[in-house]
């Protein structure tokens, strides 16, 4: 691809769009309500482990680990909102968003950690089942319970509409089946005295966990390795720009990748029709690329002549394959002809 600068009026078409502010914007509503949801979690999560050592519970602990869970989902939301905001500097021209990223991803193997010396801690109640009491396990649970109904209407009257509110509140959700999961062990125990129901449904608590903690992990990875979203199409994103703005005639070299979570940028080549004006195609690309896809962020550039191999590609023996148009590359971000990419597109519709 051609080397460029980052100005906004270059002769050749490439164009932002935007004033280079990347940082989210935030409210503090939001800042209070996860602020308040981390400490009502996190408190909480101490006690509860204290009261599954002191009642001999492992479900309480188990329980504890996945509020943890629920705990780092509302602090890496209020980092990401406090760090987030920084502004951007030349050395750092994306701010501070990745941030919460990291600390998700650290997040993450420590979860699965935790999972491990839960299973094993089970295994060896298994063998040798230990007493509970199940008067104080069922008095925690059911106030951890009541905690977790509790912060999950705090954070319903936070925006949804934001990523990490909303993942904090679908964590909370589980953690109240792990809260109902540790009730239902401390009610067997007192009516049957049956012990080895507290193992069982600690691992099944780490189900719980697992879940949570791969999503992170899969999650930090996907964003670290500047993969395409999920619920992006690159072959659908070339289709619809081809297809919806007047003036362009090949979609090339796109690259779309998230900053971090719901921010997605996005790079691409534009051949443009005869006749047609970049300074009316490439902002219509822009909106086209907002509304369809939610990228906020998209560098456009316009150009001539298509190079038939993207710079970012590692040369193939088996990429001369003898078609002629020289844009049918088997690579993660196919450019297909755009006569054949409005035929699949008007197949797909």
């Amino acid at each position: 691809m051609t080397h460029h600068d980052h100005s906004h009026a270059a002769p050749h078409g490439h164009d932002h769009g935007h004033d280079h502010s990347h940082a989210p914007s935030v409210s503090a509503a939001n800042e209070r309500v996860v602020l308040t949801g981390f400490a009502l979690t996190a408190g909480f999560m101490l006690v509860e482990v204290l009261g599954g050592v002191l009642s001999g519970s492992l479900a309480l602990i188990a329980d504890a680990g996945h509020m943890l869970t629920d705990a780092a989902a509302l602090l890496l939301a209020w980092v990401g909102f406090r760090v987030g905001r920084r502004a951007s500097d030349a050395r750092r021209t994306f701010g501070f968003m990745r941030f919460e990223v990291l600390a998700g991803l650290v997040n993450a193997v420590t979860l699965f950690a935790l999972v491990l010396w839960i299973v094993w801690e089970a295994v060896q109640r298994l063998r040798s089942p230990g007493e509970v009491l199940a008067g104080p396990m069922l008095v925690v649970a059911v106030v951890g319970l009541l905690v977790n109904c509790l912060v999950f209407w705090i954070l319903h009257r936070g925006d949804q509409s934001h990523v990490n509110i909303r993942g904090a509140t679908l964590h909370v959700l589980g953690d109240m089946l792990g809260s109902v999961a540790a009730i239902g062990a401390a009610v067997v125990i007192h009516f049957t005295g049956w012990m080895p129901i507290d193992p069982i449904l600690s691992l099944l608590v780490c189900l719980l966990i697992l879940r949570s903690a791969w999503a992170l992990l899969r999650n930090a990875l996907d964003i670290l390795m500047e993969a395409v979203p999920p619920d992006i199409d690159i072959a659908a994103l070339q289709a619809h720009v081809c297809s919806a703005v007047p003036g362009v005639a090949a979609v090339d070299h796109v690259h779309v990748w998230s900053i971090t979570s719901g921010r997605v940028l996005a790079t691409l080549e534009l051949t443009l029709a005869e006749g047609a004006e970049a300074s009316e195609v490439v902002p219509a690309v822009k909106r086209a690329l907002a509304e369809r896809f939610a990228i906020g962020h998209a560098t456009v550039e316009v150009v001539h002549m298509p190079q038939a191999q993207c710079a970012l590609e590692q040369p193939r023996s088996d990429d001369a394959h003898g078609h002629g148009d020289g844009h049918d590359h088997h690579h993660d971000h196919p450019h297909p002809h755009p006569q054949r990419v409005a035929r699949e597109y008007g197949r797909a519709e």
